[in-house]
């Protein structure tokens, strides 16, 4: 039996053209080696799973393949990894600075990738600094951090600064059908842009979701399977909720809040994402607009056509009775009753002299 190799090792970019998301720091850092203008500091910063540590290493190993060896088994001596998380005493550095005196008996460069350089201590940094500032010409060093905030202002200054960006969801999808297709794993499009989604823009998130619910699905992602496993609700439900308002079925759609709570899904969330799902509607009322709408190809059909449904005045005031439900919820002693007088509201939206004419108040 072979080991299970999770998908973010197993498919970590060895290329620059192969991270995910962040072309705009791939391609600077690709012309910064090309054209021999390449800091002797550097300072990788963003959210956590979005390619920091990944294009620290592929840079490391660029430099050495241009000014090196391109055996990698000799050049991989000259590339040093420390991760400051649990090597941030001023020990560390200081052995860490012995170490950088030596040149590289290979090569011409020692490549230093610090991870997590913020939680070196105060010690620590001053004792790095001094290096920082005038690194033996044979060093590069590169740090990474999720938190910039918490580095001194005299470490920053003296580093060139590399700011990694969220990923965005389709570009996680179409990563992810990428791995679906080589693993040979059933998948619905609409599923995989959740787990982009859910991974709230760091790729080793989502694929992290996506090795648990491959498990869970049997190599079978579901839309149903992945809102189940993620605790989402259905897209549907929110749909249902809609229709039966625009039908103004007040006994429905009370037993269906019912019903969605009984599953175990938290109230003001569920308000909270009914009001994001009439924005949604709104947004696919206008071809200017619709970019806003971020949901899969299937998803987005069905918005389309249900805002052909809705009128304007309808949304508008369905948010606000949402969003309005959404503040009130906190501060009510009978949360439940707030959500069920805020869906009995939107159930009255379209009765006989119930909606105002706004279009004048609009304009």
């Amino acid at each position: 039996m072979e080991n299970f190799v999770v998908s973010a090792r197993k498919y970590r970019p060895l290329e620059f053209d192969s991270v995910v998301g962040q072309s705009h720091i791939t391609d600077t850092l690709e012309h910064a080696i090309e054209n021999n203008q390449l800091a002797q500091a550097l300072l990788f910063c963003g959210p956590r799973g979005v390619g920091k540590t990944t294009c620290a290493r592929i840079l490391a190993r660029k430099i050495n393949e241009k000014f090196g060896e391109t055996d990698e088994n000799d050049f991989a001596f000259n590339i040093f990894e420390l991760d400051a998380a649990s090597n941030n005493s001023v020990d560390d550095i200081r052995n860490l600075i012995d170490q950088v005196r030596y040149a590289p008996q290979v090569g011409k460069y020692k490549v230093y990738i610090i991870d997590e350089v913020h939680m070196l201590s105060n010690a620590a940094f001053n004792a790095f600094l001094k290096t920082l500032e005038e690194p033996p010409a044979h060093a590069i060093f590169i740090l990474a951090t999720t938190e910039k905030q918490k580095i001194i202002p005299t470490i920053l200054s003296r580093c060139q600064i590399y700011d990694f960006k969220r990923i965005e969801v389709n570009d996680i999808k179409e990563h992810l059908k990428k791995i679906a297709n080589a693993e040979k794993i059933n998948y619905e499009e609409d599923a995989l842009h959740i787990i982009a989604q859910k991974a709230d823009g760091g790729l080793r998130d989502a694929l992290s979701i996506f090795d648990r619910l491959v498990t869970f699905t049997q190599k079978n992602l579901t839309i149903a399977a992945v809102t189940e496993n993620l605790s989402i609700l259905d897209y549907e439900y929110f749909f249902k909720i809609t229709d039966l308002a625009l039908k103004n079925d007040i006994p429905e759609i009370l037993l269906l809040f019912n019903a969605i709570i009984k599953k175990g899904f938290d109230s003001q969330a569920f308000i909270s994402s009914l009001g994001s799902h009439f924005r949604d509607l709104m947004v696919s009322q206008n071809l200017q607009t619709l970019k806003l709408l971020d949901v899969g190809e299937a998803t987005k059909q069905k918005y389309l056509l249900q805002a052909k449904e809705c009128t304007p005045n309808f949304l508008i005031q369905a948010i606000e009775i949402c969003h309005q439900a959404d503040i009130d919820f906190r501060n009510s002693k009978n949360p439940k009753l707030s959500i069920e007088i805020a869906l009995m509201q939107l159930a009255s939206l379209t009765a006989d002299g119930h909606i105002v004419n706004k279009k004048k108040n609009l304009e």
